[in-house]
């Protein structure tokens, strides 16, 4: 497939990412980015929730490898961590993905999240077991 980014625009990236105001704006299995505004995904101090920041690096390492294993694979998420180094509390933050390791049966992302002035507010890795796409 040459055009990552209108395979995942046309397949979607979920319900939640969605109502999120998640963008992806580059997309491939070597490197995935996307976009998510800071409001309406705060927590009650006025922060980023941390779990607005784990959706988007779910979502960019779920696409990752779902990219990377093709299209009689699917990619289930098996793992994931982040660590917060900073807060957002407006603007957007950008989530970029990179693979650590893309195997057989799995692949494991590198999901760096920034502010809008470059500054690291979050780093995850994610995980994802491949597995054959389940018979209808």
């Amino acid at each position: 497939m040459t055009d990552y980014l209108e395979h995942v625009l046309a397949f979607g990236s979920g319900e939640l990412a969605e109502s999120m105001g998640l963008e992806i704006t580059e997309a491939s299995p070597e490197r995935l980015v996307a976009r998510m505004p800071v409001a309406g995904n705060r927590q009650p101090y006025g922060l980023l929730h941390g779990g607005a920041s784990v959706v988007l690096a779910e979502t960019l390492g779920s696409l990752g490898a779902a990219l990377h294993a093709g299209p009689e694979r699917i990619a289930v998420g098996i793992e994931i961590s982040a660590t917060h180094h900073r807060s957002a509390t407006s603007g957007h933050v950008t989530g970029t993905a990179t693979p650590i390791s893309l195997g057989r049966t799995l692949a494991t992302y590198e999901i760096v999240i920034v502010d809008d002035e470059g500054r690291r507010v979050c780093t995850s890795r994610l995980t994802c077991l491949l597995r054959d796409r389940p018979s209808a």
